[in-house]
Parts: structure tokens; sequence; C-alpha cells
């Protein structure tokens, strides 16, 4: 080795060791590369540093350089500094694009919220139910009497979500149980399958106040268990019952009348919307409009 490339090695090295590192290791050459290199006049062998450049410690294995490849080798600075590197000799950034999933939305925690705890595995509706606890996130906790979680097979192809409790699940702690939930326990006989076999959950699981439609604050703090609930059952299909489930869902504000019946994608199964059973209640000359819908409901989940 010529006095220049020890030189330049030396400063190397002590370039690295007051940058506190102490070790550089030996990358493996191939035996291609190792003739390659011999035939060009390289040497392959490992480097030593130069007297009072310091020695790699005890167990470490010194970088291999051939010779002739290093260039610009930084020099000691005043006040003991040592120079910048050349920016040529920092490694090429390699950006790795990686397969998106499609998420239900997530909304931006408060600095008062904490996130759910992540889990080994899957989640179950029973560690969801336990994360909502004695939910006191909005407003509607104040003039709730039950928490109406949500019931059926954990395991349901088919997943029906109205907009909230009324008083009848308010008073039972269970969705659709009254006036709207019978007709709709009618139209699910229709496609050849009973209650046991689905999933019913709500937008929100507190009653608003005279049935009115939730509030933007309070689907905010209650939809993110819902999210949790499709994603832990994972379903075939969503069924989206009024306006307040395909605004939530979906994200779409345009007139139930105008969507219903359409299917969409949604984090890797489909969603339907119809209008709620309360609707046709107060219109029933509409039934056939929830009739059409279910049988569309029925023929897609007659398809592998």
């Amino acid at each position: 080795m010529d006095e220049k490339l020890r030189q330049e090695l030396a400063a190397w090295l002590e370039f690295f060791r007051e940058l506190g590192i102490e070790g550089l290791y030996q990358r493996e050459v191939s035996g291609a590369e190792t003739k390659r290199s011999t035939a060009q006049g390289e040497s392959t062998g490992p480097v030593m540093p130069a007297e009072g450049a310091g020695k790699p410690s005890s167990g470490q294995v010194p970088f291999t350089v051939p010779a002739g490849r290093v260039t610009g080798a930084p020099q000691s600075g005043k006040a003991g500094r040592a120079a910048k590197p050349p920016a040529t000799l920092a490694p090429p950034v390699t950006q790795v694009t990686r397969p998106s999933t499609v998420r239900p939305p997530v909304p931006t925690l408060s600095l008062f919220e904490v996130p759910h705890p992540q889990r080994g595995g899957p989640e179950t509706l029973e560690q969801i139910r336990e994360d909502l606890g004695d939910c006191q996130r909005c407003k509607l906790a104040g003039g709730r009497k039950t928490i109406v979680f949500g019931e059926g097979n954990p395991r349901a192809e088919l997943v029906f979500i109205g907009e909230g409790p009324g008083a009848d699940e308010d008073q039972q702690g269970r969705p659709f149980v009254g006036r709207a939930g019978q007709l709709l326990n009618r139209m699910i006989l229709t496609i050849g399958m009973k209650r046991e076999d689905v999933y019913i959950c709500n937008v929100v699981k507190c009653r608003p106040p005279g049935n009115r439609t939730p509030e933007k604050d309070e689907v905010e703090a209650c939809s993110p268990f819902l999210f949790r609930q499709i994603e832990a059952i994972r379903p075939r299909l969503i069924c989206c019952l009024g306006a307040p489930a395909v605004r939530t869902v979906l994200g779409s504000k345009e007139g139930i009348t105008k969507i219903r019946g359409r299917f969409f994608d949604f984090a890797g199964t489909k969603a339907l919307a119809t209008v709620h059973p309360a609707y046709i209640l107060r219109n029933p000359r509409e039934e056939k409009i929830l009739r059409e819908d279910f049988e569309k409901i029925r023929e897609f989940l007659a398809t592998k």
C-alpha cells in the first residue's frame, strides 16, 4: 500500500472515531468481485490503519476498501473537529412502496382520548364491549338508561346498521326491538334468514333525546366502536338502514332515495344503502322499496 492511501485511510478511521464509531465491519466479497478487483489491481484484503490512527476494538473486523477507491478523505479540522464527509459517500435511499389497505375513517383523537389498546390477533366483540365500558364520551350518556351495543351472530355474513336506539331499545338494551325492529325481523325472514343469523347494531349506542338524529360530535365519539365491530365480524355485506348510517359508513351526503338499492365498496367488503324500517312505518305504501332492496340482499348472499 502506498503512503498516500495509508494516510487517507488513517484520516477516515480518525474521523469515524471522533463520531463515536469504534468498530467497522468487513462486508462479504463475492468470488466474481474478488477476481474482478484482482484483475484491476485492487486490494481485497483487510486494510489496517496507520500508526496512531487508532485500532479496531477486540473482536471486530476491520473494513475493506479496494485500492484507489477512497477519494476526498476527511482532514482533521481546527479545534479537534473533523470535517464533514463528502456528500458523494452517502448511500442511495431506496423508497419502498407498500400496498395500501382500504380502512374505515378513524376520527382524530382529542387530548383526553386514549386509543384502544393493541391486542395480539383479531379483536372480539367482547373485547370491544369491554373497551366501551360505561361510556361517557358524549352528551348522550347523560340521558340514556342502557348502552345498546349490538347483538347477533359474531361471524355473520350480513350486518345491519341503524341510526340509534329508541325508547324500547334503551329500556331493554337490545337493538331494533320496537315496531321498526319487528318489521326488520319480517324482512329478514323474506330472504331465508333469521334474526339470529345476522348482526344488528346502530351508529350511536345511546338513545338521542326524543329519537332525534345523532349530532356530529356524538357520531364521532361512537363510530370508532362501530368500525371495530365491523372489522371483528368481517361480514360479506353491510346494510345501512337510513341516511345517518349511510353518511357514517359510506361518507355519502346524497339523499337515501337516490342511492338506495346500490352496492358500494367498503373496507374489503360490500355495503348496500336502503331506507330505515321506521320510514316504512310512516309511509306504509313504500314497503315495496324495502322488499326490492332485501331481494337484492338475498341475491347477493346467494352468490359465492
